[in-house]
């Protein structure tokens, strides 16, 4: 009697969540150059008024968007929450503009950038498959530390 046996997945073939790394990578990048952007164009153009507090936003940005990257779940919450009130805030102000001058529709567009690259976050499979992987790595890492240093511990009384 010969028993018929389902192909196995090839391990050549990527998972979703390894599929998903260089999306992921892709969409924080788009984030980070799209908030730095208006820093870099005036800096361009000679205006360094703001110059060490511009610095200290993109340090800021790139810290946030790293944890993301690492696998924080509080720190994709805050970049979810800060690309949808930035792109929001950032359409109605580019439309506002855009009555007066033509580059209020440029505006407009990085708002719209801004909620589509938050919405890539969210409704991606192949990054969120990455995400939930990295957050599941870094919470079993967590736990397993925690139990390490407890039996270390206990083996000490």
């Amino acid at each position: 009697m010969s028993q018929t046996r389902r192909p196995t997945p090839s391990s050549s073939l990527p998972t979703l969540a390894e599929r998903g790394r260089v999306p992921t990578l892709a969409v924080l990048l788009c984030i980070f150059m799209l908030t730095v952007t208006p820093f870099l164009g005036g800096l361009i153009q000679g205006q360094t008024g703001n110059l060490a507090r511009n610095i200290l936003y993109a340090c800021g940005t790139a810290v946030l968007l790293g944890q993301v990257w690492r696998g924080s779940v509080w720190a994709w919450r805050i970049t979810l929450s800060l690309c949808m009130a930035a792109g929001l805030l950032v359409f109605i102000v580019g439309m506002l503009a855009g009555s007066v001058s033509w580059q209020g529709w440029v505006i407009s567009i990085a708002g719209i950038a801004f909620l589509l690259l938050g919405t890539a976050l969210v409704a991606t499979p192949a990054i969120r498959a990455f995400l939930d992987a990295r957050w599941l790595s870094r919470t079993s890492a967590g736990r397993q530390a925690n139990r390490d240093q407890a039996a270390k511990e206990a083996g000490r009384r």
